[in-house]
């Protein structure tokens, strides 16, 4: 961590880093597979291999993946188990933030009901 930045600057740097749908779904990958190829990135998520390493750039810029090359083949891996962690925290996020919304949708929905019968008495 940069000691002589503020945290909540650090983590908005941090949180910079994972605001793509595809670095992402790299994330996810490598959470899943532990460690991927770059062909084998290219081929599950169809990317232009130009596209691909602009993500990782940002994602090893960030932290958040560590490579490994073998000769002509590199190799990513997530750079922290926790970062496996955190996308397993949004996901319970996001579905609160879902059902938050979906039970409040119904709520209107019910409210607009018992309006438009009020109104047609």
């Amino acid at each position: 961590m940069d000691s002589g930045r503020p945290l909540n600057e650090v983590k908005s740097e941090l949180f910079k880093g994972l605001a793509h749908p595809v670095r992402i779904r790299v994330l996810e990958l490598l959470a899943e597979h532990g460690a991927l190829g770059v062909s084998e990135m290219l081929d599950q998520t169809g990317l232009e291999a130009s596209h691909l390493s602009q993500h990782l750039r940002v994602l090893r810029g960030a932290g958040l993946v560590a490579s490994e090359r073998s000769g002509s083949q590199v190799t990513y891996r997530l750079a922290h188990a926790s970062v496996a962690d955190l996308l397993g925290a949004a996901r319970i996020v996001l579905r609160d933030v879902l059902d938050t919304r979906r039970d409040q949708a119904d709520v209107f929905a019910r409210e607009a009901d018992l309006l438009a019968e009020e109104a047609a008495r």
